[in-house]
C-alpha cells in the first residue's frame, strides 16, 4: 500500500533559520526541519514533500498541486500568514485537511501577527512549539488521515 503524501511547505525567510533571529526561532537550521520531518514520517509511514519559497506565487501554485497529490498540507506561511488572502483563497480550494505550524508564538509577538488569513483554512493550529511543532503536525495529521479513513 502507499504511503499517504503530505505536503510539508514553507514559506519566505524561512531559509534563514538558525540564522535569523535565533532568540525567537532557535538555532535549528531548516534543513535540521527537514530531516525532524522525515524521521517523524518514517515513524508514521507518511511520504512527506518538504519545500521552502520566498515566493509568493509559488507557494500558492505548490498548494494547487497538492489537490492532485496529496493527502494533506503542513505549512509555515511565515509573513504570509498575516497578508496573504491569495494563499487562503488557494488552500480553501484544495478540500484537504491543513495544520499550520508557526515556531514562534504569534499571539506573544507584536500585534501585527496576532492575526492569520490562514488559520480560516487550518484544521488545526500549532505555533510556540519551536521546530517540534513541524513533528506535532505530522502526527495530528496522521490522525486526521486515519479518523477521515474510519469515517
Amino acid at each position: 500500500m502507499e504511503r499517504p503524501l503530505i505536503a510539508v511547505l514553507n514559506g519566505p525567510n524561512l531559509n534563514m533559520l538558525g540564522q535569523r533571529q535565533p532568540e525567537v526561532y532557535g538555532r535549528a537550521t531548516l534543513d535540521d526541519v527537514e530531516q525532524l520531518c522525515q524521521r517523524t514520517a518514517e515513524k508514521l509511514d507518511l511520504a512527506i514533500d518538504f519545500r521552502q519559497t520566498n515566493i509568493e506565487g509559488e507557494l500558492i501554485s505548490w498548494v494547487q498541486e497538492c489537490r492532485r497529490r496529496a493527502q494533506g498540507i503542513v505549512i509555515n506561511p511565515a509573513g504570509y500568514t498575516h497578508t496573504s488572502i491569495a494563499l487562503l483563497d488557494a488552500l480553501l480550494a484544495t478540500d484537504l485537511p491543513v495544520i499550520e505550524v508557526h515556531i514562534s508564538n504569534i499571539h506573544r509577538r507584536e500585534p501585527f501577527r496576532h492575526h492569520s488569513y490562514v488559520s480560516r483554512a487550518a484544521t488545526g493550529v500549532i505555533c510556540g512549539l519551536g521546530v517540534g511543532g513541524y513533528s506535532l503536525a505530522l502526527q495530528a495529521m496522521t490522525d486526521l488521515i486515519v479518523r477521515e479513513e474510519n469515517q
